[in-house]
């Protein structure tokens, strides 16, 4: 079987677009998402991460109109794209492969 070719993707990309192929998430679960597994980033820093994905095609994001308590808000929900898809798995099909690979090597106890 050929070596996939090397993920264009950052972990942090990976993660989020792991995270949006179950279904659209608005901002902020996604947000508690990445969280759990012990990445903050302050509401900007995540917000740019996102224009870049949507930049890059790899995620649609809209604005939808929530109540919370008494008061309307502008919430931003995302969605994976088809190439964002594409992309995490084939980022995928790579470290299943280096996963694979290196259970068969035999390090040296040298």
């Amino acid at each position: 079987m050929p070596t996939p070719p090397f993920p264009e993707l950052t972990h942090l990309q990976f993660l989020v677009l792991g995270v949006l192929r179950n279904e659209p998430q608005p901002g902020r679960a996604l947000r508690q998402a990445l969280s759990a597994y012990g990445i903050r980033r302050t509401g900007p820093a995540f917000y740019q991460l996102m224009a870049r994905l949507e930049k890059d095609r790899l995620v649609d994001g809209w604005y939808e109109q929530i109540n919370v308590g008494d008061q309307a808000v502008t919430e931003r929900h995302y969605k994976i794209t088809g190439d964002g898809a594409k992309r995490w798995k084939d980022a995928r099909a790579f470290y299943e492969h280096v996963a694979r690979a290196t259970a068969k090597l035999r390090w040296s106890d040298a």
